[in-house]
């Protein structure tokens, strides 16, 4: 894996892994803030619109500046975000914080996108894509059941600490290692990039999008009540099935095999 790549995938690691890992954390999260459960689960929701609300809005502020600085920027407030989730007083403040982390979520990956694209020959540009979503991949078999270890352990607070020390390394090496000069703005302007919403297939790949997201977190948000409290599992095995849960979702998404046919 080229290593400006690699650094793209440390941080969508990062991000996939503040995106998912709090519906292993829920009942620690209602508990300690003293809401309910459901109210927790807003906590997704308020990362959700986040990241619809966020990514238009970031991605035409930043436009016509360089993509580099835009990346740092990008996953600097993911840190920054995190940080303010970890050390959240209260209900609401986590609600804020998280929105505030999700905002760039849909910016960075479309530029990320972009990005790793332009670092390899145009065959291989499908097979660079999809090492960068490796790393949300990965997150969902190592950092979800890893960050729910972790939260049951030392405090679901810790988790998100933890979360932060990933997001700087990230930052650290997109700064070192995406050059300077990668996919400079078009300078196709506002116009441009809305032209792309009067075409079909944009809209039916954006319907798929939106059913397969609402049912897999319509599951994923709730799932440690429903292994605990329906199926009666033990909290140490919830790890074990968010282990399982990701495992699937990786075989089922084959992002690396995708990626290398359609390069190839």
């Amino acid at each position: 894996m080229p290593l400006p790549i690699l650094a793209l995938a440390i941080a969508s690691f990062c991000i996939g892994t503040t995106e998912f890992v709090i519906m292993g954390l829920l009942p620690e999260v209602a508990a300690d803030l003293g809401v309910s459960i459901p109210s927790a689960g807003l906590l997704v929701t308020g990362y959700a619109l986040g990241v619809v609300f966020g990514a238009p809005i970031v991605a035409m502020a930043t436009a016509h500046l360089p993509r580099k600085p835009v990346l740092v920027g990008l996953t600097a407030s993911f840190v920054v975000g995190n940080l303010l989730c970890a050390i959240a007083p209260d209900y609401w403040t986590l609600m804020a914080a998280r929105v505030f982390t999700a905002f760039g979520h849909g910016a960075f990956f479309g530029i990320g996108s972009v990005v790793a694209a332009s670092l390899v020959p145009r065959n291989r540009r499908a097979s660079a894509m999809a090492l960068m979503f490796a790393g949300l991949t990965l997150s969902n078999i190592l950092g979800v059941p890893a960050g729910t270890a972790l939260g049951k352990a030392f405090g679901w607070r810790s988790t998100f600490f933890a979360v932060v020390g990933i997001g700087l390394i990230s930052v650290a090496a997109i700064a070192w290692l995406v050059p300077s000069d990668v996919a400079e703005p078009s300078g196709g302007g506002l116009r441009g990039e809305l032209r792309v919403l009067g075409k079909l297939q944009v809209w039916l790949a954006m319907l798929i999008a939106s059913l397969a997201s609402a049912s897999l977190f319509a599951v994923f948000t709730y799932i440690k009540p429903y292994l605990t409290d329906v199926s009666g599992l033990s909290t140490s095995a919830v790890t074990w099935v968010l282990l399982l849960f990701g495992a699937g979702m990786t075989i089922g998404n084959t992002s690396l095999v995708g990626g290398w046919r359609t390069g190839n």
